[in-house]
C-alpha cells in the first residue's frame, strides 16, 4: 500500500467529513487522491456497498466545495474507493468559506497571501498585472537598454504598452513598478564574503533599482569576483572561477521567476568557494520539482517581466536555463546544486575544479553521443572494454558527476550528464 504524500491521502471511511478539506487543497494547488478504505496501520478495509459509497462522495463534494472541482471516483479491485481530485482554474476553491493546500502529509488553510494569488489565479491575473497606484515614474535605465538592444529611437509610454508594462485605464502596473527607476519593490541583496566568510568584503542590496539595472551590477559583481586573468607561459588568459553562464543563468532566474508580493529580498552570497543564491517563494503551481531540476518545460510566475528580459536577451523563453547551468559544469568536478521547497529555492554554483578522468574513463565518455541512453553491453562493445571494467568505469563516473544511471536495476541505461 501507497504511503500517505503530499498527493495522497487515505481514509478508512466516508463518514467523516475531513476529507472535503483534502479536496479543496487538490484543487487549488495540484492533481492528488484521496483513497478511502485504508486504515491508519496501511491495513485495507473494503467499503461496503461501493456504489453507494460513490454516490454519497459525489454529492458530498458538490454540496460542499464551491465552486465545483473537476474529480473523478474509482472503485478498486481491492474494494477500495480512489477519488482523484484536479488542479482547476477557477480558484480559490472553497470548503465551509475557507481554501486548504497540502502540507507534506496533511492539510492545512492557506495563509491571506496565497488566498490572494488563488483570487488572482482564478481570475487569471498574476501579482505583475495589478495597478501599482504610482504615477510619474521615470524608465531611464530600461530605456537606454531598450533602444540600444531594440534599435529604438525613443522610449515612452507607447513601448511601455506593448510591454504590458503600462495601461491608458489603469496606469502602471507592479510589473512596470519593477522596472522603474525607483521603486518600494524587493530585490537583490548581495553578500561578498571574504576567505572563510567571516566577514563581508563587499555589500550590495539593489531592491527598488531597476530590474534590469539590478541585474547589469550583480554581473559586473560577479566578473570582478569571479572572472580573473591568469599567465600561462607567455599567454594571458581569462578565467572563469565560476561559469559565467551559469550565474547569469541563475541570477536571471532569481529575478524574473520569484514572488514579488512578498517583500524579502533575494539573498545572494559569493564566497571563495560558491556562490548562493536563495529566492523567496517555492515552485510556480503546477510545476514539479523534477520538471524544474530537468528542465522540461517553463512555468512562468511573471510573464510580463520575463517578456522585458527576453526582448533584451538576458533568458530563453524554452525552459532552457536549468540545462545550460548544468551543461556548463560538465567539464568540472563540481557540480551546481538545487534546493526546491514550499518557501524558496536555492542554487548553489560551486568553484570550478578540474575533472580529471583516467584513461578507461576517457574512453567511455568518448564512447557515448548526449543525449542517447547505452546499455551497458553497447558501452562495452563501443568502448573495446571488458565486463568488470565497464562497470567499475561507470561507477566511477556516476560518482564523479559525469553519467547518470536510469532505468530498472536489471538493465540499466546510461546517459552522459549534461
Amino acid at each position: 500500500m501507497d504511503k500517505e504524500s503530499k498527493s495522497l491521502e487515505c481514509k478508512s471511511d466516508i463518514n467523516s467529513r475531513t476529507y472535503l478539506k483534502t479536496v479543496s487543497a487538490f484543487a487549488n494547488f495540484g492533481n492528488g487522491e484521496i483513497r478511502f478504505g485504508v486504515s491508519d496501520d496501511r491495513q485495507v478495509n473494503p467499503i461496503g456497498n461501493p456504489e453507494k459509497a460513490c454516490l454519497d462522495l459525489e454529492n458530498q463534494i458538490n454540496d460542499s466545495i464551491r465552486p465545483h472541482p473537476d474529480f473523478s471516483i474509482k472503485v478498486n479491485i481491492d474494494g477500495t474507493i480512489s477519488l482523484f481530485v484536479y488542479k482547476g482554474l477557477a480558484t480559490p476553491y472553497l470548503y465551509q468559506g475557507q481554501a486548504y493546500k497540502r502540507n507534506d502529509t496533511s492539510t492545512i488553510p492557506v495563509n491571506d497571501f496565497e488566498m490572494r494569488r488563488l483570487s488572482l489565479f482564478g481570475t487569471n491575473m498574476n501579482f505583475e498585472d495589478l495597478p501599482c497606484g504610482v504615477k510619474n515614474l521615470r524608465f531611464d535605465y530600461l530605456g537606454q537598454r531598450m533602444k540600444k538592444a531594440l534599435g529604438l529611437d525613443s522610449f515612452g509610454l507607447d513601448e511601455l504598452k506593448t510591454l504590458n508594462l503600462y495601461s491608458d485605464g489603469t496606469g502602471y502596473s507592479n510589473a512596470g513598478y519593477l522596472f522603474a527607476d525607483a521603486n518600494d519593490m524587493a530585490g537583490l541583496d548581495i553578500a561578498v564574503m571574504t576567505q572563510g566568510a567571516e566577514a563581508f568584503k563587499k555589500r550590495r542590496c539593489l531592491a527598488g533599482e531597476c530590474l534590469i539595472r539590478q541585474f547589469d551590477e550583480a554581473f559586473a559583481l560577479f566578473s570582478e569576483e569571479y572572472m580573473v586573468e591568469k599567465i600561462r607561459g607567455k599567454e594571458r588568459r581569462r578565467v572563469e572561477l565560476v561559469p559565467a553562464v551559469a550565474f547569469r543563468e541563475a541570477i536571471a532566474n532569481a529575478i524574473v521567476h520569484r514572488y514579488y508580493d512578498i517583500k524579502a529580498n533575494t539573498k545572494v552570497v559569493m564566497s571563495p568557494n560558491e556562490i548562493v543564491i536563495s529566492s523567496p517563494g517555492g515552485l510556480y503551481d503546477g510545476l514539479s520539482e523534477e520538471d524544474f531540476l530537468k528542465g522540461r518545460y517553463s512555468s512562468l510566475r511573471n510573464p510580463n517581466v520575463a517578456m522585458v528580459f527576453h526582448r533584451l536577451n538576458l533568458i530563453e523563453m524554452f525552459a532552457t536555463g536549468i540545462r545550460r547551468i548544468n551543461e556548463s559544469y560538465r567539464d568540472s568536478a563540481t557540480r551546481p546544486s538545487f534546493a526546491v521547497s514550499d518557501s524558496s529555492i536555492a542554487i548553489t554554483l560551486p568553484v570550478v575544479r578540474p575533472l580529471s578522468l583516467n584513461a578507461n574513463e576517457a574512453k567511455v565518455i568518448a564512447a557515448m553521443s548526449p543525449n542517447r541512453a547505452y546499455t551497458r553491453a553497447q558501452i562495452e562493445q563501443a568502448a573495446s572494454l571488458t565486463k568488470p571494467t565497464v562497470i567499475r568505469t561507470l561507477n566511477g563516473l556516476i560518482a564523479k558527476g559525469r553519467i547518470i544511471k536510469e532505468g530498472h536495476d536489471r538493465v540499466p541505461l546510461y546517459i552522459l550528464s549534461r
